[in-house]
């Protein structure tokens, strides 16, 4: 018999954006692919003049529609402005489509953020693993903030072309990259020391909920735990920071064993 086939969520592709200057601020954006833009049939001004012009430079049609349907597509009916976007996003794709695929065997770093619920940390986390070279940034529909315009303010833009995969639940994307051969890691203030551990070649590294951690669901699927050497009384670092510290010492991994084997 053959498995059925992958299942992609209709969400899996699109970043969608809301509010009248991000979807203005897009629409001048010529290296941002835009899928499709609506403006509620009330919303007026120069402001949404301005994304009328700037959706006629671009030959991009824009859809007048009742502010209801604005409001089912961005989920935010009391900041939307009557504005709402659709972005291409080409590296994002469901978690488990990427690991039928591309990541279906080879080295692989990917993070996996498990209840992160701050915009800012989140887009931080997009930009300094996409700029490492990690292979994903895991980031489930459940328990996350959209990737909306906060998230993409604090990425500067790179959320759009980051390698963002999708999942429903982050207890399913450590069950799926387990079953795909991915050792699982957590940050611990009692884990092995980050700059001596042994690390697999396909390894992700899982970012706990800013205030309570790693989940216990989660927790129980770990492989071990690392911790980032402090000095100087600091007990703790911002997740965000604390995964562009990982992010770096993996990359410099990468690069010391493409060295040792050339």
């Amino acid at each position: 018999m053959t498995s059925p086939p992958t299942m992609t969520h209709p969400r899996d592709r699109l970043l969608t954006l809301y509010g009248r200057k991000p979807v203005l601020e897009v629409l001048e954006d010529r290296t941002v692919t835009v899928d499709k833009v609506l403006l509620a049939r009330n919303a007026d001004g120069p402001v949404v003049a301005a994304i009328l012009a700037a959706a006629r430079a671009r030959g991009v049609a824009v859809q007048r529609v009742t502010p209801e349907e604005v409001t089912r597509l961005s989920r935010n009916g009391r900041q939307d402005q009557g504005a709402v976007v659709d972005v291409a996003a080409p590296r994002m794709a469901a978690l488990e489509a990427a690991l039928e695929g591309p990541l279906a065997t080879g080295p692989a770093q990917i993070f996996l953020l498990d209840g992160l619920t701050t915009p800012g940390n989140i887009g931080l986390i997009l930009r300094t693993a996409t700029a490492a070279g990690c292979e994903g940034i895991v980031l489930p529909r459940k328990g996350s903030p959209e990737v909306g315009p906060l998230v993409i303010k604090a990425s500067a833009g790179v959320a759009y072309r980051a390698p963002i995969l999708r999942v429903a639940t982050a207890i399913e994307g450590a069950n799926l990259l387990k079953s795909k051969g991915f050792s699982l890691f957590g940050l611990s203030m009692g884990g092995a020391d980050l700059f001596a551990a042994s690390l697999p070649e396909r390894v992700a590294l899982v970012l706990g909920n800013e205030s309570t951690g790693i989940s216990p669901e989660v927790q129980a699927r770990l492989d071990g735990t690392l911790a980032i050497p402090m000095a100087g009384g600091v007990e703790s670092l911002n997740v965000a920071v604390a995964a562009a510290v990982v992010a770096y010492e993996l990359t410099r991994r990468r690069r010391a064993s493409r060295a040792a084997g050339s």
